[in-house]
């Protein structure tokens, strides 16, 4: 369920979670304009067409997903567009990246993203990918 963000000075949007609307928040705090779910990337799954809607993207085109639970079917689809779309600049902001992928699995998503050659952080965007 989507979540209404309190009135500001900026455009109202709808977030999915409490983690997107604090790095909404943030990126107004800095003056750090931002599209939110507006641009559709087109990829395809074997066998069938899909649609990849980025959470938000920054100015200098770097792709920043928000992401509290990192399921199975989420890391499946990122490894495909970052197959098929390999300059595109996708990172992620996790609520806690060292929240392991499943209960049997020593692999937490900070190591899974070091695997795959995904940047990542904790909780906000780091000011240095904003400078980027």
């Amino acid at each position: 369920m989507r979540r209404q963000v309190k009135k500001t000075s900026r455009k109202k949007y709808s977030f999915r979670s409490g983690l997107e609307e604090a790095i909404a928040d943030r990126l107004d705090e800095q003056g750090v304009k931002f599209t939110y779910e507006e641009e559709k990337i087109k990829y395809i799954r074997p066998a069938k067409n899909a649609t990849y809607t980025p959470d938000f993207v920054l100015p200098n085109g770097i792709i920043i997903e928000a992401k509290g639970r990192f399921l199975t079917a989420d890391r499946q689809k990122h490894l495909l567009i970052k197959d098929q779309f390999p300059d595109y600049d996708i990172r992620f902001v996790f609520s806690n990246s060292k929240t392991r992928i499943s209960k049997q699995s020593k692999t937490t998503y900070a190591k899974w993203c070091e695997a795959k050659g995904f940047k990542y952080a904790d909780r906000l965007i780091p000011e240095r990918w904003l400078e980027e």
